[in-house]
């Protein structure tokens, strides 16, 4: 977590480079190294050999690096100012923002939650006015007082608070989880989270895809389960018909059950597929993009954050534009096993919170 800011660096050796080969190279080097559980990621996923995903992590490097690349400039004999740090501008716009944003992993703004927690917009500012200035003559100085921050932070460093009444059940159900539909699982989890009842929690959180297939039966289920109890279930699940699906969180008590969020950016290839309309063809996950950045819940507003949307900017930046009370954060992270993109996540999440001083709850699967 309190390592982030070491992204600090890559705009000045972006900037320093001698020549757009070896900005290419530098792009390419920071982007891969920052996502290198990718490939064996994939390979868990599909129960394949490396290569594909090898591939695919390739593939994904090629937005971050070509934006890089063309906005690149050689350094003049006096630099002149600004020139650099209005490109690096542009390229941070483009690499947070859809459809470059799509594979903007990585982003040198999230580190703003470890140097200035608790700044909100002045804190987001703030970092991008030191990223610029790493691309300017006066880097050393911009590199200085980033570290200067970035030691006090962690001096004074504590995790976010975890919202009054709120609690998350981690699972460690592997690649069963979301495929098993059984009354069996449902009950397992359905006694589970009555555990967390009788600890005094309101709301409890489960992970993406703890619910499988979303149905009315098992609505009807859970709420059954839940009779007695003052409490409510935000758990993943999916939606689908006969176009695809929706990977969703629903919330759930013994009065009533809803989808509460429609993930806006699902992971693309394995899920999102956009190019199966080009054909004519059906299936895949909905990217439902800049719909429903915050939800309401028992008159608490609420950041939900799916998966592959902790990995990227524009989702938080978007839901925190509403100023959210609270943070939900799941992930069915069972196929990462063996790397770091969960630790990732969490890490992510955790920056985008502090940043805005706002309490987060995080489930995942493993």
């Amino acid at each position: 977590m309190l390592a982030l800011p070491i992204a600090i660096i890559f705009p000045a050796l972006w900037a320093l480079s001698p020549s757009r080969v070896v900005a290419c190279a530098v792009s390419a080097g920071y982007f891969l190294a920052a996502s290198r559980g990718l490939p064996q990621g994939v390979a868990n996923f599909y129960a394949a050999d490396f290569w594909p995903g090898l591939l695919l992590w390739i593939a994904a490097s090629l937005a971050f690096v070509a934006v890089h690349t063309v906005l690149w400039a050689k350094r003049p004999e006096e630099w002149r100012p600004g020139r650099r740090a209005l490109r690096y501008l542009a390229a941070m716009v483009l690499m947070g923002l859809p459809p470059f944003g799509i594979t903007g992993w990585a982003h040198p703004l999230t580190a703003a939650g470890v140097l200035f927690p608790g700044w909100r917009w002045w804190g987001l500012a703030t970092t991008a006015a030191g990223l610029a200035m790493m691309t300017s003559r006066f880097w050393p100085a911009a590199g200085v007082a980033s570290a200067g921050f970035w030691l006090w932070s962690a001096a004074t460093w504590t995790q976010p608070d975890l919202p009054q009444g709120w609690k998350s059940v981690d699972l460690n159900y592997a690649s069963s989880l979301g495929r098993d539909g059984s009354l069996d699982h449902h009950r397992d989890l359905i006694a589970t989270v009555r555990v967390q009842a009788d600890d005094g929690a309101r709301f409890v959180v489960l992970p993406e895809s703890a619910l499988g297939f979303w149905t009315p039966t098992v609505a009807r289920l859970w709420q059954q389960g839940l009779h007695g109890l003052d409490l409510t279930v935000v758990a993943g699940a999916a939606v689908i018909d006969e176009r695809g699906y929706d990977n969703v969180m629903v919330a759930i008590s013994a009065d009533e059950a809803r989808v509460l969020y429609r993930e806006r950016m699902p992971v693309p290839v394995s899920m999102w597929q956009p190019w199966r309309a080009w054909f004519g063809r059906d299936g895949g996950a909905r990217a439902n993009l800049f719909a429903n950045p915050v939800v309401d819940l028992s008159e608490t507003r609420i950041a939900p954050l799916i998966c592959y949307e902790q990995l990227i900017v524009w989702p938080a930046f978007q839901s925190m534009l509403h100023s959210p009370e609270i943070v939900v954060a799941t992930g069915n992270g069972w196929w990462t096993a063996g790397t770091s993109i969960v630790d990732i996540q969490r890490a992510s999440a955790t920056a985008w919170a502090k940043l805005f001083g706002t309490p987060i709850v995080m489930a995942f699967n493993t």
